[in-house]
């Protein structure tokens, strides 16, 4: 399995905002949003602040391949539910990165948003 790279996860942590953009079934990117994500120690984390309806999450449940930019750093990616068990940690991350938006980081952190939980990992250059 593909990792990041210490700069990547640099980046990608102090980036404000990440472009993730799913792959349709013919190959072709959808249209990109704008999300916030967190890093976790060695791991990339998003969230739909709009539960398991939105677009771009149903996007990704269709076919969880897609690309993210975000610091610099474009990336494909495969995107795997995270580990529930961990949804404290990343809910802590949440509030420290955009403490900023206590309204905003109280949604991105509800039941709903939690369950969309997503952990992104590179995908190889050649997949």
């Amino acid at each position: 399995m593909t990792t990041w790279t210490a700069d990547e996860l640099q980046e990608i942590g102090a980036a404000n905002e990440l472009q993730i953009a799913s792959l349709r079934r013919d190959d072709t990117l959808r249209r990109a949003v704008t999300i916030w994500v967190v890093r976790d120690g060695d791991n990339v984390y998003v969230r739909s602040v709009n539960g398991p309806g939105s677009a771009w999450f149903r996007g990704v449940q269709a076919r969880p391949e897609g690309r993210i930019e975000a610091g610099g750093v474009k990336k494909d990616v495969t995107f795997l539910e995270a580990d529930h068990d961990i949804d404290d940690e990343i809910d802590a991350a949440y509030r420290e990165k955009y403490s900023y938006s206590p309204s905003a980081v109280s949604h991105i952190a509800s039941p709903e948003a939690r369950s969309t939980t997503l952990k992104l990992v590179p995908r190889p250059a050649d997949s």
